[in-house]
């Protein structure tokens, strides 16, 4: 006999949990499930060491999900963007161009925090709500829907009937192709390098994107570690030099990552193991189909520039709860999905579109392209209305 629910989510990675815990502190009763158990320690096997900035608007969700009071005392705050322009000869900064949150809020940007870590805090958070169940190593295989009802069969062979089902099952979601949706996908020929460092400088909360070939070296602002200061770096290159660059000894690894920071912080020494990540852009041809909604990468994926990937998720999120909320006794039906996609499909195209040109032009091979990249940045931060528009665009305010 099949369980019943409010809303199925498939995928519990930081936007399913996070999801979750949304959903359950607004009274919805919710079954999570995820075929890979999530790694809460940091040097476990597997741990995700990748961080994610929570920008400013994702700050009131998850404080009514319970969740900013965990992860408060973790994050290090975002108070400065800064682009690095390192496009000359020789790998040195040439342009610098900092955006200061304080031009626009008495807030910082975001705050960052290791992933692994997030899963913890969240994992214990859904512990708390008694409406909200978590099942780690246990999938969505199939999918069956009418007007008023989902039910999803899942691979331990349990089945469960709900109103709704919230694929965050990833870039190759089951339930986005069990609902039959297709994806328009980018490959870039890139990959990211992900790890953390410890470093001689303090970061005083900048998060720094140094920009000369290949893609973005991003310095993101960690707590100090074992006394040290650190960061977590994203370092994007071609598929053939990141693959490279994973193999190499660490002594050799630091020199190049030296090299490539063009020394911001000071001397730079690897923290942890390096993992590394291909790069896509990808769009789902719809983000919805009968009492099925996509979030996240499900929905949408971004190259990791500006923050943007999770924070575009946390958006749809709140628009489901939202319409979910007003009409509790219409969840999952056609009008409230359809409401959903007409507010949620012309933010991602926009957003994805203009990340896809972005880390076009942070790949420039050619100096003379590479000159006028510098030269763009230099104009862009001298126009006052231009620079305010682009932090509240990044920071998804209009």
């Amino acid at each position: 006999m099949a369980e019943t629910c409010d809303i199925l989510i498939s995928g519990g990675g930081i936007a399913g949990l996070t999801a979750a815990a949304t959903f359950a502190a607004r009274g919805f009763s919710v079954i999570c499930v995820d075929p890979t158990a999530p790694v809460t320690e940091r040097a476990s096997a597997g741990a995700d060491l990748r961080t994610t900035a929570f920008l400013q608007p994702a700050k009131a969700l998850l404080e009514e999900a319970g969740l900013w009071t965990r992860l408060a005392p973790y994050a290090a705050p975002l108070q400065i963007m800064r682009i690095i322009d390192a496009g000359g000869a020789e790998p040195e900064p040439r342009v610098v161009r900092e955006f200061n949150a304080a031009e626009i809020s008495e807030l910082p940007f975001g705050w960052n925090l290791p992933n692994w870590l997030l899963r913890r805090e969240m994992l214990a958070r859904l512990g708390e709500l008694a409406k909200a169940e978590f099942r780690p190593g246990v999938g969505t295989q199939s999918l069956f829907t009418r007007t008023n009802e989902a039910r999803v069969t899942l691979t331990d062979g349990s089945r469960v009937t709900c109103k709704l089902v919230l694929a965050c099952d990833g870039r190759a979601s089951p339930m986005r192709e069990a609902a039959g949706i297709g994806v328009q996908t980018t490959r870039y020929g890139q990959k990211a390098l992900a790890f953390a460092v410890s470093h001689d400088l303090p970061h005083e909360n900048v998060s720094t994107e140094i920009h000369r070939t290949g893609g973005p070296f991003t310095l993101v602002p960690l707590p100090d570690l074992e006394g040290r200061h650190s960061s977590a770096i994203v370092w994007m290159e071609t598929a053939a030099k990141a693959d490279r660059l994973a193999a190499l000894a660490e002594e050799d690894f630091e020199a190049e990552m030296n090299i490539r920071s063009c020394g911001v912080l000071g001397r730079l020494k690897l923290a942890s193991r390096r993992t590394l990540w291909p790069i896509i852009s990808q769009r789902a041809e719809a983000l919805v189909a009968e009492r099925v909604a996509l979030m996240a990468e499900a929905a949408h994926v971004v190259p990791p520039i500006g923050a943007q990937g999770l924070n575009m998720s946390l958006a749809d999120l709140r628009v489901l709860v939202d319409l979910a909320s007003e009409r509790r006794e219409g969840l999952g039906d056609a009008a409230m999905l359809d409401a959903y996609e007409k507010a949620r499909h012309g933010d991602i195209k926009l957003r994805v579109s203009g990340i896809d040109l972005l880390n076009r032009a942070s790949m420039i091979e050619a100096r003379p392209l590479r000159d006028l990249r510098a030269g763009g940045l230099n104009a862009l931060y001298s126009l006052p209305q231009v620079r305010r528009m682009l932090m509240q665009m990044g920071l998804g305010v209009r």
